[in-house]
């Protein structure tokens, strides 16, 4: 990995969102932990308030991070056209 200290980058919904943002920072190459907000004791009751988990990586690379977490969210299946008057 790298010497240069994490920071949080990202919030994630859920753990598919993180699975997918794991394989497509893997494969660029790009230093990163995926961290869970799931607690046993409380069995994931803050998951549900604070998201799924979040994503953190140096800070040299929160934009593409960014940029690629937007582009997984606009192509999720649950995502809703932006000129959908039920949005």
């Amino acid at each position: 990995m790298t010497d240069t200290p994490f920071e949080r980058i990202a919030v994630l919904d859920n753990e598919f969102q993180a699975q997918v943002l794991e394989g497509m920072l893997a494969e660029r190459e790009i230093p990163h932990r995926i961290r869970s907000y799931h607690d046993s004791v409380l069995d994931g009751l803050f998951q549900g308030a604070k998201g799924w988990g979040h994503v953190e990586a140096p800070a040299e690379y929160a934009e593409e991070i960014r940029a690629l977490l937007e582009a997984l969210i606009r192509e999720s299946p649950d995502a809703q056209p932006e000129d959908d008057p039920q949005s």
